[in-house]
């Protein structure tokens, strides 16, 4: 089972690096990091969950966040606004 999902988030990843490396605009490879940094929580919650160490979900809360700030911070970079409004 913890294979299965193990693959399927790595599956995942390398289609969000893909859309990163050929997206077509800059919306598109936002995205793709956002979903990316999704992922590699999942990745956190999966190894916190089958290994029983809970300071694995303590690096998803933190990479959650991290992720969260960065990916409105590129979008209003892309929208042309600056971070004060």
């Amino acid at each position: 089972m913890a294979t299965v999902l193990y693959l399927g988030l790595f599956v995942c990843c390398f289609l969000c690096l893909y859309r990163i490396g050929r997206g077509p605009t800059a919306p598109d490879r936002t995205v793709a990091i956002d979903i990316l940094g999704t992922a590699i929580v999942g990745f956190c919650g999966l190894l916190g969950l089958f290994t029983g160490k809970d300071f694995y979900l303590n690096i998803a809360i933190g990479w959650a966040l991290l992720s969260f700030i960065g990916t409105i911070a590129l979008a209003k970079f892309l929208e042309g606004r600056s971070f004060d409004d």
